[in-house]
């Protein structure tokens, strides 16, 4: 298809269960070209490489490059969300264990990758921005070489007095974060907590659904059948910037510029939005929900 995307995705896979959902989606958008899959976060990211690894298996897909990244915060090295819950949930699907991953490639593989290929990738990211933030002082040239930069990061669509809420990637690596929203793409987009908690099913329904999907959505619905253990509801953060990616009426922005508040305390992470014309950064400010899930489920069934 002469209008595919080629898309690079960074994810943490395996704690919160949206990241499956939108790996799910992203091999089954025939528009997407999926270059490669990072890993980030944990005691062991190789964990979260083999979830990778296991969705594009029950996909029919070996030919995506899988690659295990940065574990720890990029100021402090502390460990970011170690456990990997839903790795439990693959001993049923052929994968490659966590062994088999080399540790710690990822940014030299994104780093590589778009090098090769300027002008072409959008990196979506949905993790933690330990990856991005480590590529970007490694190689300053990189967001310039992108197509878009995507990220499912902050919370924006707070505007009274007071402090605004934090959103899990943007506090879990907050000087990597920072430095991600300093990076100057040609395209820069987020979508935030205040509109990603928009679109949400039970998790129930949700699960029925990935089952009557099957293929990639099988190791999906069973990674949730962990996830719903100690959360009652789906909440589709990730899949929702995905689904932007190859639909442009699902979202729509607002141009402006977003900083990090530095540091590890009470503020440290937040997102802060001013709304300007000349602004390098655009975020969601609206969704259509019933317009994502008619992409969602249209694409990968269900």
């Amino acid at each position: 298809m002469t209008d595919r995307i080629p898309v690079l995705l960074d994810t943490d896979l395996g704690s919160d269960i949206d990241d499956a959902i939108c790996l799910a989606y992203l091999l089954r958008q025939p528009r997407c070209e999926l270059v490669g899959i990072t890993t980030v976060s944990g005691r062991d990211p190789r964990q979260r490489a083999s979830i990778g690894d296991a969705v594009c298996r029950a996909a029919g897909r070996t030919d995506v490059p899988i690659h295990s990244g940065v574990a720890v915060r990029y100021d402090t090295g502390e460990v970011v969300q170690p456990d990997v819950p839903q790795y439990a949930a693959l001993t049923k699907y052929t994968h490659r264990m966590a062994e088999d991953f080399a540790p710690n490639t990822a940014v030299e593989f994104m780093r590589r990758t778009i090098n090769e290929r300027p002008g072409e990738i959008t990196l979506l990211a949905i993790g933690p921005m330990s990856n991005l933030g480590a590529l970007f002082a490694i190689d300053p040239t990189i967001p310039s070489k992108l197509k878009s930069l995507v990220l499912m990061c902050g919370v924006f669509g707070c505007r009274g007095p007071g402090v605004p809420p934090k959103e899990w990637n943007a506090f879990q690596d907050v000087t990597a974060c920072a430095a991600t929203y300093r990076a100057v793409a040609p395209q820069h987009r987020s979508v935030g907590l205040d509109v990603t908690l928009q679109v949400q099913l039970p998790a129930a329904d949700a699960i029925a659904r990935f089952r009557k999907a099957g293929g990639p959505l099988n190791v999906v619905a069973d990674c949730c059948e962990i996830w719903r253990q100690h959360a009652p509801r789906v909440v589709f953060h990730d899949p929702l910037a995905a689904t932007a990616i190859f639909n442009d009426g699902i979202l729509g922005w607002e141009r402006g510029t977003a900083t990090v508040e530095p540091g590890q305390g009470r503020a440290g992470g937040i997102t802060w939005w001013n709304p300007e014309a000349a602004g390098r950064h655009e975020v969601a400010v609206r969704v259509d929900p019933d317009a994502f899930y008619r992409e969602y489920f249209g694409v990968v069934g269900g």
